[in-house]
């Protein structure tokens, strides 16, 4: 196994392209690993952090006509943008994926998606075998039952593959609070997306903006 030691292991916006996989309805009807509203939500952050941070994100869902579209809550973030649908169940099989994703240029290649143990560790283990640097994004992705996302994440990790949630990865793309041109975004997605650290913070600001009531006498 190779160990990611050192700053240079850690992902750099500039470096990374994500690429989100299947985050369909059904899929979604089968997803028992997580709360499919969980995941739905974290999928949305990760795509918002990834607008935030002007990392490169490629869209694919998998015979869509029958499957459904991708949730409108992503397709939201990138109005503008084509969704791939494939027939490979494997997305690394697919060559207009794998186009798009070379064409960014990245390295750091950062995948989520529906469900675990098919159509993220599939992709996954064949670009690992090909050379890129992976990371999964595991509470943007999930499964038919825990122990299918479990064993998956372990079959993954086996292979070379970095794990990781979506907000430890905004975290990590931020880096230092000193980078003003995206420490706003990112504060935003954390209030619509990160639940009580998002509503504290909401408080926090109510608290510091309440006129402090003048003192008796």
């Amino acid at each position: 196994m190779t160990f990611r030691n050192g700053v240079a292991s850690l992902l750099r916006p500039e470096d990374s392209v994500l690429v989100l996989i299947d985050h369909q309805p059904y899929q979604l009807t089968n997803l028992n690993s997580h709360d499919p509203q969980a995941v739905v939500n974290n999928a949305t952050a990760l795509a918002k952090a990834a607008k935030v941070f002007k990392v490169p994100t490629i869209l694919t869902s998998v015979i869509a006509e029958r499957g459904g579209y991708i949730f409108p809550q992503i397709t939201e973030v990138f109005p503008e943008q084509e969704v791939i649908d494939r027939t490979f169940i494997n997305t690394w099989e697919d060559k207009k994926v794998v186009d798009a994703v070379k064409a960014t240029g990245r390295k750091q290649l950062i995948i989520a998606g529906l469900w675990t143990e098919i159509c993220v560790a599939m992709p996954v283990i064949q670009a690992l075998g090909e050379g890129w640097d992976v990371t999964v994004i595991t509470d943007a992705s999930g499964a038919v039952s825990i122990e299918a996302h479990q064993v998956a994440i372990q079959r993954m990790i086996a292979a070379g593959a970095n794990m990781m949630t979506w907000l430890a990865l905004a975290a990590e793309w931020q880096r230092d609070w000193a980078r003003v041109d995206t420490a706003t975004g990112l504060t935003e997605i954390l209030k619509q997306h990160c639940a009580g650290s998002g509503i504290a913070y909401l408080w926090e600001q109510q608290l510091l903006n309440t006129p402090v009531p003048p003192a008796a006498g």
